[in-house]
């Protein structure tokens, strides 16, 4: 007897490096999570934390960043991937008088689990997992 097996959801859209590009990943993600009956409020703020840095950090003129979600076992796995491989994120205390500088500690503090997988070359992937 043949059985099918369900694929587990999955959403991935490349987006432009840009401010503009940062927020469609946060309203794609969120609109995507609402399709699939997830919660929204701490996946919505880390895609919008990791897409914002991909689009100030991980910028190269002419390259996209890559979004992707996915669920597997009752875990949510966001992953942005930029192609700044040669420049990779870490946590580090934010200047209490500077404008920028917590986007990771939010992470840190919002996700069950995140990290960094480099490669293939030039590319990194900044992933953050989310129990749902």
């Amino acid at each position: 007897m043949n059985q099918e097996i369900a694929a587990p959801p999955n959403f991935t859209v490349l987006l432009s490096p840009t401010p503009r590009g940062a927020r469609l990943a946060r309203l794609l993600a969120t609109e995507q999570l609402r399709s699939w009956g997830l919660p929204l409020d701490r996946a919505a703020q880390i895609v919008a934390e990791l897409a914002a840095n991909a689009a100030t950090h991980g910028r190269v003129t002419g390259r996209d960043f890559r979004l992707t979600l996915y669920v597997v076992a009752g875990t949510l796995r966001i992953e942005v991937s930029d192609t700044r491989g040669d420049q990779l994120p870490r946590l580090q205390q934010a200047d209490p008088c500077g404008e920028s500088g917590r986007g990771l500690l939010l992470v840190d503090a919002l996700a069950d689990r995140w990290g960094v997988t480099p490669g293939p070359r030039p590319r990194k992937t900044v992933w953050a997992e989310v129990r749902t």
